[in-house]
Formats: C-alpha cells, sequence, structure tokens
C-alpha cells in the first residue's frame, strides 16, 4: 500500500455548470490521465488525483462535501475498491484486446520470456499470438496489493524478464528488477474519460427528472414511497415522512418490509397487480393504501404506495358534500326566533334545547303553520351540527320516483333521463348534518322501507348502485297527521314509526296560545315593513285592532295565516291616511273589509255591513256573502276529492289522474280541506 500523502489535486478548470470529474491513478495512469484532461475542459471539470484506495475514498468524499462529483475514472484494483466504497458513479478504464496484443509485443522486444498480470481473471487465450511472437508467456491474477506482490514474485523466480500489467504491477516489477510494461494505452484512458462524460451527462438529466419530481411529491398532501425491483426505497415524500415520524433520508436505500411490514411492497412486486383503498394500521394510524407497479417498456422496475390519511378524505369530503348538495338550505332560524311566552311556547323551547343535546331522531307534531320547520333548524342550530348542512325536503310534495331519486340519488345511467354521472341524493348531501323530513306521514310506504334502513344501518343506497355510501345524518321529521292512526290504517310502517318517534316534540296550534299572537304579530310587522321600505308606525294600530280582534278566531292556518293576513294589512294600509292613529270604529270597518276571516266567526252579515257603512265602501256584506260561497264550494271540493281517494284506496297518485289535476295541487288542496 502507498504511504500516506496529499499532493495537491491536478485540475483543469472549466465552468462550474459542466460535469466534476474526478480522475484517480498512481504515476503511469496518473501521467496519462493528466495528459488526456485538458482535452475535456469544454465538456467537463476534471480533476486527477495521485492516492489510491482508502485515501482516494477519503479524498473524494471531502471533494464531495465542497462540490457535487457526478463521475469517478480509475482502473483495475483500485477502480474496483473505489466501487465498494463510494455511492457514486465509477468508470473503470477498460483494457482491449488490442491493448493487450500491443504491450506483449513491447514486452517481447525485451525478453523472450513474459509474464501478463490481471487484475480479477486471466485474460482470453493468447497462445495463438504467443507462437506467433515466439515468445513464452506467463499469465497470472490477483484480487489485492499482496497477490500482485506474490505474482511478481513467482514470475522473477521462473525466470521471467519483463511483466505486463496494470500500473501497480508494472512499478513492483521494476522494484524487483524486472521490466515493467505498462497495460493501458491512451486510447483505453481516452474512452474511459469518453464514458465518464456521458455517464455524468445521463446522471444529470436523470438527477434533474428526479428533483423535479421530488418538488411534485413535496407538494402532495398524500403520502408516496417508491421502491425499485429489490424494494428499496427510492422516493418518500415529506408527507409520508411526517406521517410515519421519521426522516426521509433515514428510510432512503433501505427495503421497505425491514422498516415498516405493514406498508410491504413484496406483493406488488411479485404478482405486479395493483392494490387500491386497502385500509393499513401503522404506528397507531389508519391510513388508506394504494400500490401499484411500476412497469417501463413492459417490464416491472418497480412499485409505489401511495397513503391518504382518512382524516383528510374526511375533511375533504365534507367540502365537496357542502359546495355540490342539491337543494341544501342555509338555517334562518334559531330557536329563540320561536316567539311567544305562553307555558305551552316555554316548554317546547326547553323540550327543543334538550333535543339538540342529543343525536336521536326528532319527530314534530303539529298542524300546518306552526312553525315546525323553525324548530327543526332551531335544533340544528343549537347542536354540535350546526356548521354543517341543513336540508330540508317535503315529503308530499314529490311523486314517489322523484321523492326517491332525490333522497338517496341515483347512478349513471340507473334510469332513462338519469344525469351523466349520477346525482348526489339528500342523505349524501346532508351528511353530519341533519335531514329534515317535513310531512313525512305523505311518504309512500314503498319509499318508508328505504328510509327505515338508511336510520338502522346509516348507509345510504343510491338508485341504480351496487355498494352502499355510509352517511351520518340526523334525521328530524315532521308531520300533521296522527301516525298511531296512519299505522292502524296501513299507511305508515309501525317498525319506522318507532324509529322516529324517539324524541317528540309537540307543536301546539295558534288557537291553544292566544296569548302569544301580540309579540308574533308585532315581530312579522317589523319583519314585513323592513321587506317593504315602509315606516312601522304607519300599520301600528291597525296591528293592535288586528291583535285585538284575533283572540276570539280559531286560527285554521296558524302562524302561517296570521303572517298572510298581516301582510294583507300592511299592503292595503297605503289606502288609509294616518292608519297608526285610526280610531277603534275605523280600524275595525277596515279589518272588515281587508281580512273578513277574523269576522265571520263573530259577527253575522248585519254586523259587517253596519261596520262597512260606517267607515268604508267596501261592500262588505258581498264579499262575505262571497267568502260564503268560496267556503261551500271548497267543502264540496275536498268531499269529492275524499270520495275518490277513498275509492282508490288512498292512493294519491291514482286519485290525482281520476281528478285530472297533478299530485302537488292534489296535496294543497287536502292541506286547505284538513
Amino acid at each position: 500500500m502507498p504511504p500516506a500523502r496529499h499532493p495537491p489535486i491536478t485540475s483543469v478548470l472549466a465552468p462550474s455548470s459542466l460535469p466534476h470529474i474526478v480522475a484517480v491513478g498512481f504515476k503511469r495512469i496518473n501521467k496519462m490521465l493528466q495528459e488526456l484532461a485538458p482535452d475535456f475542459a469544454d465538456r467537463a471539470s476534471v480533476d486527477v488525483l495521485d492516492v489510491g484506495f482508502e485515501q482516494a475514498v477519503s479524498r473524494i468524499r471531502d471533494m464531495q462535501a465542497q462540490r457535487p462529483i457526478d463521475v469517478v475514472v480509475s482502473a483495475g484494483s483500485n477502480g474496483a475498491y473505489l466501487r465498494q466504497h463510494l455511492d457514486m458513479p465509477v468508470v473503470l478504464v477498460k483494457v482491449g484486446g488490442f491493448d493487450v496484443m500491443q504491450a506483449l509485443a513491447v514486452a517481447r522486444r525485451v525478453s523472450s520470456s513474459v509474464g501478463l498480470v490481471t487484475y480479477e481473471g486471466m485474460a482470453p487465450d493468447l497462445a495463438p499470438f504467443a507462437e506467433l511472437l515466439d515468445m513464452g508467456l506467463v499469465q497470472r491474477t490477483y484480487r489485492t496489493e499482496e497477490d500482485a506482490q506474490a505474482c511478481v514474485l513467482a514470475l522473477k523466480n521462473m525466470g521471467v524478464q519483463a511483466v505486463v500489467g496494470p500500473g501497480l504491477v508494472a512499478d513492483m516489477a521494476d522494484q524487483h528488477g524486472l521490466t515493467g510494461v505498462f497495460l493501458y494505452s491512451a486510447d483505453a484512458v481516452r474512452e474511459a474519460l469518453e464514458d465518464a462524460v456521458e455517464v455524468a451527462r445521463a446522471s444529470r438529466i436523470e438527477l434533474a427528472k428526479r428533483e423535479r419530481l421530488n418538488t411534485i411529491l413535496a407538494q402532495l398532501s398524500d403520502g408516496v414511497i417508491a421502491v425499485d425491483q429489490q424494494e428499496r426505497i427510492q422516493t418518500l415524500n415529506p408527507a409520508m415522512a411526517q406521517w410515519l415520524g421519521i426522516a426521509a433520508s433515514d428510510w432512503l436505500g433501505r427495503k421497505l418490509t425491514d422498516v415498516c411490514p405493514e406498508l410491504s411492497l413484496q406483493g406488488t412486486l411479485r404478482l405486479g397487480l395493483q392494490e387500491l383503498e386497502k385500509i393499513e394500521r401503522v404506528k397507531g394510524k389508519a391510513l388508506i393504501a394504494n400500490r401499484m407497479p411500476i412497469v417501463e417498456q413492459g417490464v416491472l422496475t418497480g412499485a409505489v404506495l401511495s397513503c391518504q390519511d382518512p382524516i383528510s378524505i374526511q375533511r375533504v369530503d365534507r367540502h365537496i358534500r357542502t359546495r355540490i348538495k342539491p337543494h341544501a338550505q342555509g338555517t334562518r332560524y334559531e330557536l329563540s326566533q320561536f316567539l311567544g311566552e305562553s307555558p305551552a311556547v316555554l316548554h317546547i323551547r326547553q323540550v327543543a334545547q334538550r333535543c339538540a343535546r342529543s343525536q336521536a331522531t326528532v319527530l314534530l307534531i303539529g298542524e300546518s303553520g306552526t312553525g315546525k320547520e323553525l324548530i327543526a333548524q332551531g335544533i340544528h342550530m343549537a347542536s354540535d351540527r350546526r356548521d354543517m348542512p341543513f336540508v330540508a325536503v317535503n315529503c308530499a310534495a314529490m311523486s314517489e320516483t322523484l321523492l326517491e331519486s332525490e333522497l338517496f340519488g341515483y347512478e349513471e345511467g340507473a334510469f332513462t333521463g338519469a344525469r351523466k354521472g349520477g346525482k348526489i341524493g339528500l342523505f349524501e348531501a346532508a351528511h353530519n348534518g341533519t335531514l329534515f323530513l317535513d310531512e313525512v306521514g305523505e311518504m309512500p310506504v314503498s319509499l318508508q322501507t328505504r328510509l327505515l334502513r338508511v336510520l338502522q344501518e346509516r348507509e345510504v343506497l343510491r338508485v341504480g348502485a351496487t355498494e352502499p355510501t355510509p352517511v351520518n345524518v340526523r334525521v328530524i321529521a315532521a308531520t300533521h297527521r296522527d301516525l298511531k292512526e296512519q299505522v292502524d290504517r296501513g299507511l305508515f310502517r309501525l317498525d319506522l314509526y318507532y324509529r322516529l318517534n324517539i324524541l317528540r316534540v309537540d307543536v301546539p296550534p295558534l288557537r291553544e296560545r292566544l296569548q302569544d299572537i301580540a309579540p308574533i304579530a308585532h315581530a312579522l310587522q317589523r319583519k314585513l315593513c323592513q321587506r317593504l321600505g315602509l315606516d312601522v308606525r304607519t300599520t301600528s294600530g291597525l296591528i293592535d285592532a288586528l291583535v285585538e280582534r284575533a283572540q276570539g278566531y280559531d286560527w285554521p292556518g296558524n302562524v302561517r295565516e296570521l303572517e298572510n293576513l298581516i301582510e294583507r294589512v300592511t299592503a292595503y294600509a297605503g289606502s288609509l291616511p294616518g292608519a297608526q292613529a285610526v280610531d277603534a270604529r275605523q280600524a275595525a270597518s277596515f279589518l272588515a273589509a281587508v281580512v273578513p276571516e277574523l269576522f265571520a266567526q263573530q259577527a253575522g252579515p248585519r254586523e259587517v255591513k253596519a261596520l262597512s257603512a260606517a267607515g268604508t265602501s267596501t261592500p262588505v256584506g258581498a264579499a262575505n256573502a262571497n267568502q260564503q260561497l268560496r267556503q261551500t264550494q271548497r267543502q264540496a271540493e275536498h268531499a269529492e276529492i275524499m270520495r275518490v281517494l277513498a275509492a282508490c284506496g288512498g292512493d294519491r297518485a291514482l286519485a290525482s289522474q281520476q281528478l285530472g289535476i297533478s299530485r302537488t295541487t292534489l296535496w294543497r288542496k287536502l292541506k286547505e280541506g284538513a
């Protein structure tokens, strides 16, 4: 082994953007490298080191720390040693047949007995050439420096005078009084430098591609690991390293199965098949793993593993559902907006607050117009789902087929006219939020079965789909029907009734809480005046009179009817100068003309006519007569509808066909006659 020394580096300078090549060799080959290096100055920066083995490894690593090295060039045992101890490309100077014959010819001129010593392996059969040159040729091979020394001494003892071999062998021959002939030619060294430049160029192209790929992978929220055919990790992006709690550099170059058996890619490399969306638990964390083979030009060259965090998927899923939910509406009301101070209202607000703290299904029972949807929205807003969707659907306003597709969604091609790509249903749109099923008592029995399954299994099956979709939905249902009676009549499933009737809120009609009319009326007045741009004072007197008169009315339409009457009074108040200052008689006559409903149950035609004559020119008696006529017509129409409906066995679709009206119109007329 040569003594430790640190000779200066001979360098042919070139722009730093050029490949950096380090050539390593002793004496003879070092001289050749220094002579040829300037020829490559326009294509590479070449540094020549006159050291070898451990010293060369140490120097090269020091240089690498200061400036990246693309390729190392060396020869013989020195080159083989560098290949074993450096993690960078090492190009060896190759000896061709012509080089061997040329060196043997030179040695023959010195002695008729020639020795050929090569590194790791005998040279090809040179007997014909030896006969041609009339020389005795003895071949030997070595692996270590000690082997080379032994080979030279053995040849000397055999009487060999000239020894052909690499620089190490030629130098040893000279030291032992023999003639050493250098095996490598200038052409072989030049070819090695050419190869080094090409390797450096290809390596830089590959490095640029890898850096670009790593930059892309670093931006991904998914974790990614890529391995080669031996499952050695080549790439591991920051997201994956963060999930695993490691430094990426600690795993690079190691077998994935050794460092993390749960994420092993051995099966993918063995079978060449992809494996998608498999749940893996790694270090106590659940990941959704996708395994895919890497095939280049028809050859399996590796595999890639991509992992997703279920929590991130749920967050994205929630964002998508919020963005694309169909018919989803924002909540407008809170429980505090269910106005009134009667014991019934105070009790409802208290019960609703308790319902908001639970996740159980809520059933709201009350007449139309009592504020059931307001309570449903208030429960949603008071719950921990307040930031999630609130989706409402009227089960009586749609046909059975339409209601099914709206509630459960459908797959592409599920039926004629189905939207391309399918459609998300209201259950999926309300994921993590609340679904309000208004008039649930009108839902067809066939859909009640599907609704029951969703409530039980917490998963929804789209029309035309084969795999269900899990959903987390809180259901609030409302009806004006007596569902127990509907069950007895076979119009409502008993098991669904018990599934819905967990938390129950009975909403009383307005006639049972007449003391709440005043705060409700004035709140509605303020809202309407604000919407119409009117001064509240212009209708204050009329509203006060309406509230007083309302105490003797049954309010079949409940709060919704009250809102309609107040809007009517507000709209017509402009025809009455100084409406806020009218006296009681003027207000009564105005109301008798505008809202005769309030007077029909309390005053006969003579009283109404007197009121009319006192303060208004409107023919109140005629209005009442018309009102009574319309009422009679509605009653007759309702009786006919009920007769046809009974004849159809309660089938509303068939009844609407026989009556020649739409199902929506049928539903409205039934509500009006209820």
